[in-house]
């Protein structure tokens, strides 16, 4: 029993003196090195279209909807400056210019909505608005993107801003 007794005490404190050792290696962080520097930021086609335009192309069609010409003015604005910069960040895309590929789909709508929205013109600014939703889809249709399917928005997605004019 002693012998036994010995033997368990041995066996203890050699686990406690190996433990660190044993011990796993702490697992590295999914999100990389805390201490890095950051890495440029490059989000890909549809990061840019999701952060950038289906908000603002949402934005338009809310303020349009509830005639507050300011904010669509400013939305539709915005709007504009989102297709800008996705162009500069990404000419190409899938081999197709993406300045032109725009200009294509949404550029005469784009400037009939500026127009609607600059004379009050409600029933122009529903044409126009179809029209600009209809070029976002014919253009995910020309990229093998017919699946995304955009639309009017029927409710807000933005419950912390107000569109009904002031």
């Amino acid at each position: 029993m002693r012998r036994l007794r010995c033997t368990l005490i041995a066996f203890t404190a050699a686990l406690l003196m190996l433990g660190p050792a044993l011990a796993p290696a702490p697992a590295e962080s999914p999100f990389g090195d805390p201490n890095a520097e950051p890495a440029p930021f490059n989000p890909q086609m549809a990061a840019l279209m999701n952060m950038l335009i289906q908000p603002r192309h949402a934005k338009v069609g809310l303020a349009g909807e509830a005639e507050n010409w300011p904010l669509a003015a400013y939305s539709l604005k915005e709007l504009r400056q989102g297709f800008a910069v996705i162009s500069r960040a990404v000419p190409r895309w899938k081999g197709l210019p993406v300045p032109e590929l725009f200009d294509a789909a949404v550029g005469q709508p784009l400037t009939r909505l500026d127009y609607a929205i600059k004379l009050k013109f409600s029933r122009q600014f529903k044409e126009a608005y179809g029209q600009l939703t209809a070029g976002c889809n014919a253009c995910h249709a020309t990229t093998d993107h017919s699946f995304i399917v955009i639309k009017a928005p029927n409710t807000s997605a933005f419950p912390n801003q107000e569109f009904e004019p002031k």
